[in-house]
């Protein structure tokens, strides 16, 4: 099965529907972040979060590449990571070429919503400080991440799955998952 990679922009869901259809199954579960925070740890690169966007470009390249190596080696993962991060100066690739390369994914898992939902989610979530994004905004992101994981699919040869997660229907979320998981 090797890494399947799962994405989708912030108040989506991803992260409750895949370790869901992952219940049970012989599959670690992996946030791609917590591995780079970990691995610059252990690179001395940095002490805590915070400090990670203080490193320079050549430093996040290597970061981004051993932290991509060691989840590879994990065998059996789902990886929880972004498709793209939208920046004030437009969205930048979550996965380069070059975290692509060493993670060889099987497949991309892309879980959306409703604009509206990720909205309304969005607004009740006073845990999080996200941008004050519009309903038109979050179907953007969402339009930018099908286009990215296809790019991603054409460099891989992993297949791009759409899982839809509406409200009040987590169950069915996670039935559109399990066979890209079992």
């Amino acid at each position: 099965m090797g890494v399947i990679v799962v994405t989708g922009i912030p108040g989506v869901g991803k992260t409750t529907v895949m370790k869901r259809a992952a219940e049970g199954l012989d599959m670690e579960f992996v946030t791609f972040g917590t591995v780079m925070i970990d691995t610059a740890k252990e690179m001395g690169l940095v002490k805590d979060r915070d400090e990670m966007r203080k490193l320079t470009l050549e430093q996040q390249k290597e970061l981004q590449i051993r932290s991509a190596e060691k989840v590879a080696s994990m065998g059996n993962v789902i990886l929880d990571t972004h498709c793209t991060v939208k920046t004030p100066k437009g969205y930048m690739p979550g996965l380069p070429e070059w975290i692509l390369k060493k993670l060889k994914p099987t497949a991309i898992v892309v879980v959306e919503a409703d604009p509206d939902e990720i909205y309304n989610r969005r607004a009740k979530d006073a845990t999080r400080n996200r941008d004050p994004d519009s309903i038109e905004q979050i179907a953007e992101h969402q339009q930018i991440n099908r286009a990215a994981a296809m790019a991603y699919a054409t460099l891989t040869g992993a297949t791009v799955k759409i899982v839809y997660n509406h409200d009040d229907a987590i169950d069915e979320a996670v039935k559109q998952a399990e066979p890209v998981v079992k």
